[in-house]
């Protein structure tokens, strides 16, 4: 993926400042990585992941996040190809190995 070498990402492609993202930057990454651009639906997930991650410094329970997004406790799975994909789309940095697991 083009980004995840571009200046602002790290090696796996997760943005190091969450403070940069913006949604034209999720659309952006969503093309790059073969998606179609993001729904509305989609960018309030992403929207209410980042006010989370804001919160507790950590990643949410994502049932929590569909629930406060006004969604079925399975809205990603819905909405995204992985947690993972959520999370990098959403501008939230690496969230470590064992984070990783879980997403």
């Amino acid at each position: 993926m083009d980004s995840a070498l571009a200046e602002g990402f790290d090696q796996y492609g997760f943005l190091l400042d969450p403070a940069a993202w913006c949604e034209s930057l999720a659309q952006r990454l969503a093309c790059e990585d073969g998606l179609t651009p993001l729904t509305e639906e989609q960018l309030g997930v992403l929207r209410q992941m980042r006010a989370c991650y804001e919160r507790t410094g950590g990643p949410p329970a994502w049932y929590h996040v569909c629930r406060l997004s006004g969604m079925d406790p399975q809205c990603l799975s819905r909405l995204f190809p992985s947690p993972r994909e959520a999370w990098r789309l959403a501008g939230l940095p690496y969230p470590g190995e064992e984070a990783l697991a879980y997403l």
